[in-house]
């Protein structure tokens, strides 16, 4: 039994998300792997072989924690930058 398109658009998110692209999420975990900062980032020292053998739910995980540390990161660096910019508006007008 095939759905009305009307139910369709208004079908859950987490029905139409795609599958991750697995091959993708190995490729960029192989990146953090040569550049030396896999246990920084995902907390896991990994080992080109490993990122291979690695099963699809285990990559899927450590990119989510890629995804996390990278989220954090831009949130600290905008945070960072806003008081910087609010402390010298400030400064415009009251002596420091």
């Amino acid at each position: 039994m095939q759905l009305p398109e009307s139910e369709l658009s208004s079908a859950p998110a987490s029905v139409m998300t795609p599958a991750p692209d697995i091959p993708a999420l190995r490729e960029k975990l192989g990146i953090l792997v040569f550049t030396g900062t896999s246990e920084e980032v995902i907390g896991v020292q990994l080992t080109h072989e490993q990122v291979k053998r690695l099963s699809d739910k285990d990559g899927e995980n450590h990119y989510k924690r890629y995804e996390t540390y990278v989220g954090a990161k831009s949130t600290e660096t905008l945070i960072e930058s806003f008081l910087m910019l609010a402390t010298k508006a400030v400064s415009m007008f009251v002596r420091l």
